[in-house]
């Protein structure tokens, strides 16, 4: 075989490919290497290099300022051009590529070249040798994108968990010598920006200096330009009483402002002139890109000698404000740093936050943070205050209304006295997994200026009107809904969708069960990896998976409701408003009576009604589709023998409405803790936690953290009422419905024809399937298929959703579990666009 030009022989046996820098032991490993993505990437680059320097001139001479436009027009008479290289830093060359050969041979040919008056000298690119150069390794104890091997390892040195949490902060954040870089990196941007945007202000925000930075962070910069916009009005009015250039400062206004008024520009206008000054009188930045689309516009850059990503805004004032916030409460108590960094790092691992191109169902660390600090504000005593007890304790210099939003806190802070909660790390984090792991997004708003959850239900209006500020659209409700302290507006979470809200719970219920295990607490005395370390196991890695968390033994049959304000209807989001702490149970009567429609009218099944008192309702609709609705207007009839999720008050007849209206609750609550919520605290999660007395544990850290009791899927004793169904089936509803759905929708008249997937339309396939077996009568004999339906309502300590419980009596034909298979989908499909529909 002959080598490649790439390839060498080594003298001691094998080969070496010098393109790569790598060698191989044998000809069979080097065929293995040639064909291989790493090479046959580096040959297309290297042929992609050379493409380019054959097509390209090298041109001096011209005057510094020339424009990269200037360059290009000039030589595109020669033939297209495709890119222009400035040398930014002295601003004295440029590369310029043609398109093909051709371009370039004819620019080479012509003996003289002049433009604008001066002089060019253009002449062939030189060719330099390509080379690849490894990316060096990065340190594992500075970086934090470090091997999770080599982190694992320096993590288990540590002597505690706290010791632990402490070492991310330590390995995480940026060093003295990186954040002296930024500091000269904002203090040339000032400096830039102040010729072209006269006293205007650049400010850093976000990550860099908010106290929780990491290595990688980006550079995030306000651009303050109220200072420019009063100083331009000045210059304006000056200019008009004395005469053009009378105003010595307003010349240099004329630079890039003369053209321009900042007080009636848009915010895109403003951003490409920003972007423009970044391009061409920044040294070393590149890859500028305005983002106007953005729900905060900014321009993005990236600084080649330092590695470094930034972006600049324009009118991202409450970011400043934010910003200022997380600084005061990391000064008020120590611990929230190393949690913050914890449950970040976690959070990136799990998969439940870092997307790398950004965008995403997935929290960022902004939401994240947020969701510890509102855990602190929730500990008995608090760790950290809420914001609205901060703003109570400002004084009148504190005083901060941002774009109509109360902003105030105190700016010192040795005015507000220290925390009495003593808790440790070690607790502390265990205690977080255990109170996200049973929290109820679904039905709760996360609200950090009130320091506790508020019920959706007062958000469900149209428009809410924020406190200081006129009328203003409410938040994005969603999965997961987490309120800005400030901008009350804003849900933080508003991108995540189900699946990831479910993740992050699963996520929590799995870190909490590992969390009451020695291997936590307790530093191994034979290596083995212990503490935190455990918590980072990637999600879906094997052999590393939390304690506990075992595979169960098949499958429950079980479909859940989700609870979806968002999606339903105007008029019953009032009626959800207006019953305040009871829409749960408002809202589980609304489903109870589309689930029964979809049995009984969509699907032509009997339903017969049972309850804990054991007697059973007459029997549903004999005919397909017709027949009297199934009513359910008190979902609470039935009651459970099995102990109480919390203490019940009778008032008036009503009973378990403790759950829902926050007094007092004595709950067993799946980590063992005993939960006091006061009353009017709406639904509040568990505000104290308490040692467990189930299964005591020593930890080295002081008092270990709560134990958890191993909590069932669906016990009827969790549920805040329960309803028990009898259904019987009588034709194959579930076979052939793509089918039959298909023909229908061909056969019908193009105009009137039902919804394709609607509820008529559904309604109808099940009538031509019944049709077709039997003629469409309920047979005399025994029903194909019998089961009984348990639905119940949760809420509280868990997301709010109805659980429907299948459980089949005889089925010697095995038809059940088809029949469930296509209820997964069909039910809630069906019950959603029915409650779509409610009144």
């Amino acid at each position: 075989m002959e080598l490649d030009t790439d390839i060498q022989p080594v003298p001691k046996g094998g080969f070496h490919c010098n393109l790569c820098d790598v060698s191989v032991p044998n000809r069979t490993s080097l065929q293995d290497h040639l064909k291989g993505r790493k090479h046959r990437n580096l040959c297309a680059v290297r042929d992609t290099r050379r493409t380019q320097v054959e097509n390209s001139v090298f041109v001096s001479g011209f005057q510094k300022g020339t424009s990269q436009q200037q360059i290009m027009e000039y030589l595109q008479r020669f033939g297209p051009v495709s890119e222009v290289i400035m040398d930014k830093d002295k601003g004295v060359y440029a590369i310029v590529e043609f398109s093909d050969k051709q371009g370039q041979q004819a620019a080479l040919s012509q003996p003289q070249h002049s433009m604008e008056g001066q002089r060019l000298r253009i002449k062939q690119r030189e060719s330099k040798e390509f080379k690849f150069v490894p990316k060096r390794k990065q340190d594992v104890t500075k970086s934090p994108s470090m091997n999770p091997e080599l982190l694992s390892h320096a993590l288990c040195q540590a002597n505690s968990v706290a010791e632990q949490m402490q070492m991310l902060v330590d390995l995480f954040e940026l060093s003295d010598s990186e954040r002296s870089t930024r500091e000269l990196l904002i203090a040339l941007l000032q400096e830039v920006f102040n010729e072209f945007f006269p006293e205007c202000k650049i400010l850093a925000f976000g990550s860099s200096v908010n106290t929780f930075d990491i290595h990688s962070c980006d550079l995030d910069l306000f651009l303050d330009l109220e200072n420019t916009k009063t100083f331009q009005a000045r210059a304006k009015n000056s200019t008009e009483q004395a005469g053009e250039g009378q105003w010595e400062d307003a010349r240099s206004e004329d630079s890039i402002l003369s053209d321009m008024d900042l007080a009636t520009a848009s915010p895109a206008e403003v951003l490409d002139l920003v972007a423009t000054v970044l391009r061409k009188c920044v040294p070393g930045v590149h890859k500028v890109q305005a983002v106007s689309s953005a729900r905060c516009p900014v321009v993005k850059f990236t600084h080649r000698d330092l590695g470094l990503q930034g972006d600049i805004s324009i009118n991202n004032r409450l970011a400043v404000r934010n910003t200022r916030f997380l600084q005061l409460c990391c000064s008020l108590d120590k611990r929230l740093r190393p949690l913050v960094y914890t449950i970040r790092y976690w959070a990136k691992q799990k998969q439940l936050a870092g997307n790398p191109f950004g965008g995403g169902p997935l929290l960022n660390n902004y939401a994240l943070t947020l969701l510890v600090m509102f855990f602190l504000q929730n500990r008995d005593p608090p760790v950290l205050p809420a914001v609205r007890l901060l703003s109570a304790a400002a004084g009148e210099a504190d005083k901060c209304i941002t774009e109509g939003w109360d902003c105030t806190f105190p700016n010192d802070p040795s005015m507000l006295p220290p925390s009495e909660n003593t808790e440790d790390l070690c607790s502390l984090l265990a205690c977080f997994f255990n109170f996200y792991s049973q929290f109820d997004f679904a039905g709760s708003v996360i609200s950090l200026r009130e320091g506790r959850a508020l019920p959706i239900t007062g958000f469900l209006s149209a428009e809410e009107e924020a406190e200081g500020s006129a009328a203003r659209a409410g938040p994005r409700l969603g999965p997961m809904t987490v309120l800005d302290p400030f901008e009350l507006s804003h849900n933080v979470a508003g991108n995540l969708n189900e699946r990831t809200e479910r993740s992050f719970r699963q996520e929590c219920q799995e870190a909490a069960k590992y969390c009451r295990s020695l291997q936590y607490q307790r530093k191994s005395a034979k290596g083995k990896v212990w503490g935190v370390v455990r918590l980072f196991t990637p999600r879906g890695a094997s052999g590393g998976a939390p304690a506990g968390s075992g595979g169960g033994a098949g499958k429950d049959l079980v479909i859940s409701i989700p609870f979806r304000p968002a999606s339903l209807p105007e008029a019953v989001r009032h009626q959800l408003q207006d019953a305040g702490d009871r829409f749960r149970h408002l809202w589980f009567g609304k489903v109870c009576q589309a689930v029964g429609r979809v049995f009984e009218g969509v699907l032509a099944c009997g339903l017969l009604r049972s309850g804990a008192e054991g007697a059973r309702g007459e029997e549903g609709p004999s005919g397909v589709g017709g027949g009297n609705e199934m009513q359910v207007s008190d979902p609470e009839v039935v009651k459970q023998d099995a102990p109480a999720v919390c203490k019940e008050e009778e008032e008036g007849g009503e009973a378990r409405k403790g759950a829902a209206n926050g007094t007092e609750m004595n709950n067993n609550n799946g980590c063992g803790e005993t939960c006091v919520s006061p009353p009017g605290s709406d639904s509040s999660p568990h505000a104290k936690c308490q040692q467990g007395t189930k299964r005591p544990l020593l930890s080295q850290e002081g008092s270990p953290p709560p134990g958890t009791a191993k909590r069932p899927r669906w016990d009827p004793a969790d549920a805040l009422a329960v309803l028990n169904w009898h259904c019987q089936v009588w034709h194959k509803v579930w076979a052939r419905r793509r089918k039959v759905r298909r023909e229908l929708l061909k056969s019908g008249p193009a105009d009137g024809q039902p919804e394709g997937g609607g509820v008529e339309l559904e309604t109808q396939v099940t009538e031509r399937i019944a049709l077709e077996e039997g003629g469409g009568e309920r047979g005399a004999a025994a029903a194909l298929l019998e089961f009984g339906v348990e639905v119940g309502l949760l809420g509280g300590t868990e997301d709010t959703r109805a659980v429907l419980r299948f459980t089949p009596e005889e089925d010697a034909s095995g038809l059940f579990q088809d029949l469930f298979h296509f209820l997964e989908s069909f039910l809630p499909r069906m019950t959603e666009k029915l409650l779509e529909r409610a009144e």
